[in-house]
């Protein structure tokens, strides 16, 4: 299983399949914020990140530009990020509760982190054609991680609609009546994992 998101992840990192995205993902390495200005940026897709055996998945929108971007790890250098970690750190699934760069000793314990969309959009918004050529690396996880996950938690409604595309397309049944996206609301996938929307 590790080496099979290992070689994953390696290819995600790689992608190039939508120009927009990689124009503006290295455009903001070029031209960051002056809080940032010297720091080398990441600049490429970031990669899921935690315990390859997790039994938690989390599922967020995409990177941020000047977040996971400039950190190259999910949730890592912003605000989104500061939440997260403490509150992983604080139910013990990590292993300290900040996160401020991919070298910084964090570690994951039964939780692993992805996202819709691995590179940064523009305006946080990427395109329907983004999500599309992106999600065959969601299947993907989920293919690999379905028999041990027993809670699945998406941040914000793209990722509640990307989950469930990608849950169904890795061979999941969705439950029926679809789920409405809402905060706290969650439902039993069937033969699957707890589903929760944050």
């Amino acid at each position: 299983m590790a080496i099979k998101l290992e070689q994953l992840n390696s290819q995600i990192v790689r992608c190039r399949k939508c120009s927009r995205l990689v124009r503006w993902r290295e455009a903001c390495a070029k031209k960051p914020p002056r809080r940032y200005i010297g720091q080398n940026y990441w600049a490429k897709p970031l990669a899921g990140f935690g315990d390859p055996n997790a039994r938690l998945l989390i599922i967020g929108l995409a990177p941020a530009a000047h977040g996971g971007n400039r950190t190259g790890r999910m949730f890592t250098g912003d605000r989104s990020g500061d939440w997260l970690y403490g509150a992983l750190h604080a139910a013990g699934f990590a292993n300290q509760p900040n996160s401020d760069h991919r070298d910084d000793g964090l570690k994951l314990s039964d939780c692993y982190i992805t996202a819709a969309v691995h590179c940064a959009p523009p305006l946080n918004k990427p395109s329907l054609i983004e999500y599309k050529r992106c999600r065959p690396y969601l299947v993907q996880e989920l293919e690999m991680m379905r028999s041990q996950l027993l809670v699945v938690i998406v941040l914000g409604k793209i990722a509640f609609d990307s989950f469930l595309k990608a849950y169904e397309e890795s061979g999941g049944t969705p439950p029926k009546p679809r789920p409405k996206f809402g905060h706290c609301v969650s439902a039993r996938l069937p033969s699957g994992p707890l589903f929760i929307c944050s």
